[in-house]
């Protein structure tokens, strides 16, 4: 699909790391793009900076998203391009001992569901407005829309304390291919990325040591990845009609040690 002003886009999570760095691929590639985000203020001021549209949204709320997407295509026609960048996690181990007591504490199930909400069904929400959206344009070339999602390096490689998101980004991965199996006979592709460790805003404040640390875990290139490495691959797979169902990791070649 080509990227030019005549294209409309969305990007989750938009007005930090990741999803902004797409935002900013975008628009220098000449796309609308709507920033879909819940901090108004960094939403505003990206779209500012960007000439992007803000529009606030929570991927965990039905009618957020649903108020969010008919927002953004009022401001600038439906989408054909979703670029799912919003998630998060926490890290609680799945059982602890507290070292003070001795006290053996499970891991609280309503703290593991939140992360698979956030990142697997608000996601899943996502994309499904969306291609419900998509499947109202004709086709360009074949296809109505694309869809990128994205997943981490824990799907695969969860460390300790990560089982809840592992668990979640393994989900987003494997949605992946039924997805674009869905969704083929309507001419509308999905892919994933799967990133390892990124300088994103995570990490701002960190220590020297803690960001020497990590980039020496990374193989080659060592260190850690950069937003826009990310955005640039989330463009090509906008672009090459031929990828579709895939996920594909983005870390240097790393694999997460337990801890």
């Amino acid at each position: 699909m080509k990227i030019d002003s005549d294209l409309s886009a969305i990007v989750t999570g938009g007005a930090s790391g990741l999803g902004l760095a797409t935002v900013k691929a975008l628009r220098a590639a000449g796309a609308n793009v709507a920033i879909f985000d819940l901090n108004p203020e960094s939403g505003e001021k990206t779209a500012g900076e960007t000439g992007a549209t803000f529009v606030r949204c929570d991927v965990l709320s039905d009618d957020s998203v649903a108020e969010a997407f008919a927002e953004a295509r009022r401001r600038q026609g439906q989408e054909r391009a979703l670029i799912c960048c919003a998630g998060g996690g926490n890290a609680i181990p799945t059982v602890r001992r507290d070292k003070t007591t001795g006290a053996i504490q499970p891991f609280p199930a309503d703290k593991f569901e939140w992360v698979l909400r956030l990142n697997t069904v608000g996601t899943f929400r996502c994309i499904t407005h969306s291609a419900a959206g998509m499947m109202t344009l004709d086709p360009i070339d074949g296809e109505r829309g694309v869809l990128v999602s994205t997943a981490s390096a824990a799907a695969t490689d969860g460390q300790m304390g990560q089982a809840a998101y592992a668990a979640a980004k393994a989900g987003i991965v494997g949605m992946t291919l039924p997805i674009a199996r869905d969704l083929s006979r309507e001419g509308i592709r999905i892919n994933t990325i799967q990133p390892g460790i990124f300088l994103t805003p995570a990490f701002d404040g960190a220590p020297p040591e803690m960001i020497d640390a990590l980039n020496a875990q990374v193989p080659f290139p060592k260190r850690m990845g950069i937003p826009a490495e990310y955005a640039s691959l989330a463009l090509e797979l906008i672009r090459n009609t031929y990828m579709n169902g895939e996920t594909i990791r983005l870390d240097g070649a790393i694999r997460m040690q337990p801890r």
